[in-house]
């Protein structure tokens, strides 16, 4: 069955402070709002993912979370994953390539610019940034997610907080 990988980049966080380390910060108003929002767009859309992937840091699993919810997905379906916070785009390669091939869609939750460049990457897409809470759904015509490289996927579905409907 064809892959599916739903890569998501987290939503906003409160502004950068010296005294709290980056790792630890929190989602704003506006990004709850955000994850929220999103979620039940993929909700109306029908796409949940079997399996949601995190960066561990405060703002990327705090939006894992509201996607969770929102979809009806257990907590014990996501998986934190220390590679994915500030990973280069070749870590978040490696790191889905290892994905367990029982789930044909999973989700990945992260930061950028390695999102942007991933998405990129992965479709020949030109997006310039993808924004807080964006979303990029690329399909692949392999059984196995070790075959995911370059080029080798398509993009079926871009959308973000700002989006009009």
């Amino acid at each position: 069955m064809p892959k599916q990988l739903l890569i998501i980049r987290h939503a906003k966080a409160e502004e950068a402070d010296f005294k709290k380390p980056d790792f630890k910060r929190a989602l704003s108003h506006r990004g709850e709002k955000n994850a929220q929002e999103m979620a039940k767009r993929l909700k109306t859309k029908k796409l949940h993912p079997q399996i949601l992937y995190s960066s561990p840091a405060l703002r990327a699993i705090s939006t894992t979370r509201y996607f969770a919810h929102e979809l009806g997905i257990a907590q014990s379906d996501i998986i934190q994953d220390p590679e994915i916070y500030d990973a280069l785009t070749d870590t978040l390669l490696n790191c889905i390539n290892r994905m367990d091939d029982q789930a044909d869609f999973v989700a990945l939750f992260g930061h950028n610019p390695s999102i942007t460049d991933l998405v990129n990457k992965f479709c020949g897409a030109e997006i310039y940034n993808i924004p807080t809470c964006g979303i990029a759904l690329i399909q692949f015509p392999f059984d196995s997610w070790k075959m995911l490289s370059a080029g080798t996927g398509e993009l079926i579905l871009y959308d973000y907080p700002k989006n009009e409907h």
